[in-house]
């Protein structure tokens, strides 16, 4: 996530002394630099930003029903008055997080995960609390007062509910400002508390049980378990997740707070409506899961892109980590990485030019080479970084596929590291290849789909999965029965390939 302000809309920001006003959940005076037309205006120019670092999911069914779904919730919060925008990321990341202004945002990876309406219901109202409690505006206020002032105030943390820092600037030790900044400007146990109490009193008014908010919390704490799990079985510590659970504290004190919350509202209102878990699964049905072919599939230690015409393989416990700006190959210790990304078109034409205008090195040594056919360069020298230091660098450049450049760039959180996983590197980037009608084959998306729970139980529906070697284990986690059986003929959730 870049979300950045203006320079010019910064230092206005920056530069107002701050004013009062009452937070219409608390009723409470308030300082901050944020009045209400900033925190829509500034909402609405960071919501664009949100649609460049990810996609709306090409869904416009799914989006209206989660749009009614959030227009319904928002209309019983404290500032109905907003107007809401509720958008379906096109990501297999879960997790949800909000902007001021009333800009809330679910990926359709937690949506797989929930097994009902009112689950949503219970993230989306989570999040409308902290747009109503005016959390944003407090926390770049608390910004301002910090002197931080780095980031912009419509966009404080979203850094870090959105993604975290993430590939291989985070595994690196390299965070950028923004997202560092993100970390320093989290939410406060204090804010997570208010946002639970307010997702559970919106969903009591809108005849939801509140208590969906504590099923939530158990539906992304199987991940939690699933994943630990799973690293124990490979043989290594589990990794620090990018979802709405790591990024919002939950631990078993706070669970009994939401538990103890949800129960103030049992007498509120007798005629809570179902669940919705019918209405849920017909609506989730056939949604993409996990990576899009648009961005790119992962499968095994192969990823695939075939907009780009390309794959690439990884070596072995080497783990691919696929965003926006950048596909990274991760050593399983997390100290080195094999980086691609693509080489903008007006960088030059010859590899040398490219390494004069983007690198201006001061000395190295380029050596000519083919990978699976593809013209190469690899490039091993001395550059000054933006604050005039000296750098080694390390990379191959490479004429990819459909008239497409790009740079392979070897890094290590120091020497050593560089320097035992080079091995690993070289294989990786040897691998770099066109397309063959076998990686094409390969390279099909997943959907889900919706189907009876059969007699064979978990064990026979993983048979005809693409999933792999874990589809059992992973077919229970979607579907929230790690340690149980659902009634036969129930409604399970299953992964297919798309047509």
């Amino acid at each position: 996530m870049k979300a950045q302000l203006s320079a010019l809309a910064l230092a206005a920001l920056l530069a107002a002394c701050g004013s009062t006003m009452v937070n219409p959940v608390t009723g409470q005076a308030e300082r901050t630099v944020m009045d209400e037309a900033s925190e829509i205006a500034e909402g609405a120019k960071a919501h664009q930003q949100v649609l460049q670092e990810y996609t709306a999911l090409a869904d416009p069914k799914l989006q209206a029903y989660v749009n009614e779904l959030g227009q319904r919730l928002a209309k019983q919060s404290h500032r109905a008055h907003l107007t809401w925008h509720f958008t379906v990321l096109d990501s297999p990341e879960v997790n949800a997080f909000a902007l001021p202004g009333g800009y809330v945002y679910v990926t359709r990876g937690i949506m797989a995960y929930l097994d009902s309406e009112a689950d949503l219901a219970g993230v989306i109202g989570h999040e409308i609390g902290h747009v109503t409690a005016r959390h944003g505006a407090q926390r770049a206020t608390r910004q301002q007062t910090a002197g931080i002032g780095v980031l912009a105030a419509s966009v404080l943390g979203v850094v870090l509910e959105s993604q975290g820092v993430g590939g291989a600037t985070e595994l690196l030790g390299q965070a950028s400002q923004t997202a560092a900044a993100g970390y320093i400007a989290s939410y406060g146990r204090d804010q997570e508390l208010q946002a639970d109490q307010l997702g559970a009193e919106y969903l009591s008014r809108s005849h939801y049980r509140p208590q969906n908010m504590v099923d939530v919390i158990g539906v992304l704490k199987q991940q939690e378990r699933f994943a630990a799990d799973q690293a124990k079985a490979e043989g290594r510590q589990a990794a620090s997740q990018n979802s709405w659970l790591a990024s919002h504290p939950s631990n078993d004190q706070r669970l009994a707070q939401i538990r103890e919350i949800a129960s103030q509202y049992k007498a509120v209102d007798a005629n809570y409506q179902d669940d919705g878990a019918e209405r849920y699964l017909k609506a989730i049905e056939g949604m993409p899961f996990g990576e899009s072919a648009e961005q790119g599939l992962s499968r095994g230690s192969n990823f695939y892109h075939t907009g780009l015409g390309l794959a690439i393989s990884a070596p072995m416990g080497w783990k691919i980590n696929n965003s926006a700006e950048a596909l990274s190959l991760l050593s399983p210790q997390g100290d080195a990485a094999l980086v691609l990304r693509p080489i903008p078109p007006k960088a030059g034409g010859s590899h040398e030019d490219i390494l004069r205008r983007l690198l201006k090195p001061e000395q190295g040594q380029i050596d000519k080479l083919s990978l699976n056919g593809l013209p190469a360069s690899h490039f091993s020298g001395v550059v000054r970084n933006a604050q005039g230091q000296r750098q080694t660098v390390e990379l191959t450049l490479v004429d990819g596929p459909k008239q497409q450049q790009y740079a392979l760039q070897y890094l290590g959180r120091d020497a050593g590291a560089l320097y035992r996983a080079k091995p690993q590197m070289r294989e990786a980037e040897a691998s770099f290849r066109a397309l063959t009608p076998a990686d094409r084959k390969a390279a099909q998306p997943w959907m889900l789909r919706t189907q009876a729970f059969p007699a064979g139980g978990f064990a026979q529906l993983a048979k005809a999965s693409p999933l792999g070697e874990r589809a059992e284990a992973q077919l229970r986690l979607l579907n929230g029965a790690l340690d149980s059986e659902p009634k036969l003929g129930t409604k399970v959730k299953v992964v297919t390939t798309r047509p």
